[in-house]
């Protein structure tokens, strides 16, 4: 297995988010690496997953080009592959950064964030059931009685929430997102959002999957809404398999679920500073994290 990158220092450093190390190397480009740190319930935990970062920059890569017809985005290409990247001059982190990073590694052209985190979902799991079971609602919207847990919504369902820097991303109605970024973009984003996730739903439902729900993240370059930062891995989506799945029962899902169950069960109290993770936590999640790329891209890990 290969060792675990928990951070990274090199010249350039814009942004070091939960999971992504970026760095500004010139041109109207970024340089973006994922590392392996893995964050849950809002918090960066101390254990690192090795391989994580590697997985997510590929699956990342295979789903830009993927959905580049449905929605333009940021991905100019892999620092591994120097066909894609050989118009971008090799100076700042592209130079620094060794051959061994450079597929967890993707260049990228620099656009502005809106700060809105753009959640679809199609099935009714994870926080939407708690609220739904709660309260017949979901981020407040009545929902019909009687749905069970993992059912299928009665139609995709935009649910988007802030985008914090730390601690916990916050729940957005419709009202609230239209006064944070205006109408015309609000009914943008969620035109985009259900595009590509129209378009994931159908490659994944191909090769044996479900997307239950996931989030995108949209910015603005040249006054058009592109898509950024990493679009359907494990950390920002919930994927089950066909043959898991009925009605009634949340079933297996290719994520940091391992994760989220272990810290619930140990007592952590979800603030910082999170306890660190066992061994066989860190292996079965690395290894559901592997087979959700290889099963919906057809693609073995490179490192």
């Amino acid at each position: 297995m290969t060792q675990a990158v928990a951070e990274t220092n090199f010249s350039g450093l814009v942004h070091r988010g939960k999971v992504r190390d970026t760095y500004d190397i010139g041109g109207g480009r970024l340089l973006m690496i994922a590392t392996d740190r893995i964050s849950a319930f809002d918090v960066v935990l101390p254990t690192p997953i090795p391989g994580k970062g590697l997985i997510l920059a590929q699956m990342s890569a295979f789903w830009f080009k993927l959905t580049s017809k449905v929605v333009k985005n940021h991905f100019i290409g892999m620092a591994s592959d120097p066909a894609a990247t050989s118009s971008v001059p090799r100076r700042g982190a592209l130079a620094e950064l060794p051959a061994d990073m450079a597929p967890r590694a993707m260049v990228i052209k620099r656009a502005k964030r809106v700060d809105i985190e753009c959640v679809v979902r199609a099935y009714l799991a994870g926080s939407a059931w708690a609220e739904y079971r709660k309260s017949g609602t979901v981020q407040g919207v009545r929902l019909p009685g009687g749905l069970r847990e993992a059912e299928k919504l009665p139609e995709l369902m935009f649910t988007p929430t802030t985008k914090a820097e730390a601690g916990h991303d916050q729940p957005l109605t419709w009202r609230e997102t239209i006064d944070l970024v205006g109408e015309d973009t609000a009914v943008r984003l969620r035109e985009l959002s259900f595009k590509l996730f129209g378009a994931a739903h159908e490659h994944a439902s191909a090769r044996g999957m479900i997307v239950a729900d996931t989030k995108f993240e949209f910015g603005w370059l040249g006054g058009e809404l592109i898509l950024i930062d990493e679009v359907l891995t494990p950390d920002s989506s919930r994927f089950w398999a066909v043959e898991d799945y009925r009605p009634g029962v949340s079933p297996p899902a290719f994520d940091k679920q391992f994760v989220r169950d272990w810290l619930s069960a140990s007592g952590w109290n979800k603030n910082p500073p999170a306890p660190s993770l066992p061994a066989d936590v860190i292996a079965k999640t690395r290894r559901r994290y592997e087979q959700a790329l290889e099963r919906l891209t057809g693609q073995r890990l490179m490192e």
